[in-house]
């Protein structure tokens, strides 16, 4: 077990609780606009489960997922349906979702592992579908607060993504992080595109 994971398993109750009742309805908003009406979506480390439940609330078709058990377990209880555990390197499904939704979940990953997690994102995803995904803000890799962190600016990710085929790079923008007394940290996000 990595580093990461233990923590959120030793940690889960806290985390979730801390996330649970964000409003990030700007946000969610913003990746349904992009996604048709009866849309399928991956939750894609999905933590307590809040994104989960506020997409069944509106209607769409979800599937989640998150590494840690204890997270799976509070985030099952949370939205009322099976929440899988597994890892983000063992995602294999083929043009199955209209939208991935990786919202400060797939940033634990090393970039070198974090290529191979995009492409196959992009084979999950059905024809000109939409990944959403946030990354702290800076030049940081490596652990902090017990955790692996890749961290993105424009430009880096910029490079980065230059040597991922079939992703378009549609939109991005800087928040603060909308946690109560986080509001210093800084969170690029982004809108991606199956080419």
């Amino acid at each position: 077990m990595t580093p990461t994971l233990f923590y959120y398993n030793q940690n889960a109750r806290s985390f979730a609780e801390s996330t649970i009742s964000v409003d990030f309805s700007e946000t969610q908003n913003r990746f349904l606009n992009k996604l048709p009406s009866d849309a399928h979506i991956l939750d894609f480390g999905c933590g307590s489960g809040r994104d989960t439940q506020y997409f069944l609330e509106k209607g769409y078709h979800v599937n989640a997922l998150d590494g840690s058990e204890e997270l799976c377990r509070i985030a099952s209880e949370y939205t009322g349906i099976e929440v899988k555990q597994m890892l983000f390197q063992e995602l294999a499904e083929q043009e199955k979702y209209d939208g991935i939704w990786a919202c400060s979940s797939i940033l634990h990953l090393p970039k070198n592992e974090l290529k191979t997690v995009f492409e196959k994102m992009l084979t999950a995803l059905k024809e000109n579908g939409w990944i959403y995904t946030s990354f702290k803000y800076g030049t940081f890799s490596g652990e902090r607060n017990e955790r692996h962190f890749t961290d993105f600016t424009e430009k880096s990710f910029l490079k980065f993504a230059q040597n991922i085929e079939r992703l378009d790079i549609v939109e991005h923008w800087l928040t603060g992080d909308v946690r109560p007394g986080r509001g210093d940290e800084r969170w690029l996000n982004l809108l991606l595109q199956k080419k």
